[in-house]
């Protein structure tokens, strides 16, 4: 830890790159994988398919993917895109099989009856079906984003930044404090952005706090 004292003004740059290299494919993923999971619900053929690409793309190891997509795609094998897109990848895998599962947990009582005073399909999916699933998807976001920030340490094997960098120097110098370091930032990373996780599903679930009807 005496390293992380004495040089803060250097770590806190990498944790800034590691948290952007995390969250952006945790967003990019979640637009992405909406649209697809909500229809995918509707159809179970569909689902069966999409589950399927879903386990083939998440057995995929990421230091493989972040080798493979430079050619694949044509960016600079350094670029920080080669993170962004295996983890965008990854967080849609996910998504895609969460949203399903999320919006089948909701009480088929309670859809009946929003059915029964009109609603339309894209009006109660949006007022009645996502709201309600939200529990589900939140705990399944809190879960892709703790894996996303784990994968994001992978990519400075590859020479993308982010607090990865930490491990591989402490290692290559034998200097233990600085992995140390490395895994504390890590932690703390993960820590915070699973209490603004809560903090965004419980904005979103108001009437399931303590207390409320």
């Amino acid at each position: 830890m005496n390293w992380l004292v004495h040089h803060w003004g250097k770590a806190w740059p990498m944790a800034w790159e590691h948290a952007w290299l995390s969250l952006l494919p945790l967003v990019i993923g979640v637009v992405v994988a909406l649209p697809v999971g909500v229809a995918v619900a509707r159809r179970p053929w569909l689902r069966r398919t999409s589950d399927a690409l879903s386990n083939i793309v998440y057995t995929i190891p990421s230091l493989a993917l972040f080798a493979v997509l430079p050619g694949v795609l044509g960016f600079g094998f350094l670029s920080p895109l080669n993170v962004v897109v295996a983890l965008t990848l990854y967080t849609v895998a996910m998504q895609v099989k969460a949203i399903p599962e999320a919006l089948a947990a909701v009480d088929r009582h309670v859809l009946e009856a929003a059915d029964a005073i009109g609603w339309a399909p894209a009006a109660r999916l949006v007022r009645v079906d996502l709201p309600l699933a939200a529990p589900v998807l939140v705990a399944n976001l809190r879960v892709v984003a703790a894996a996303n920030i784990s994968m994001v340490a992978v990519g400075s094997v590859i020479g993308v930044g982010g607090l990865g960098q930490l491990f591989l120097s402490g290692y290559q110098r034998n200097y233990p404090d600085v992995i140390v370091a490395g895994i504390v930032l890590v932690l703390v990373l993960a820590l915070a952005v699973d209490l603004a996780l809560v903090l965004i599903g419980r904005a979103l679930t108001p009437w399931a706090r303590p207390g409320r009807r």
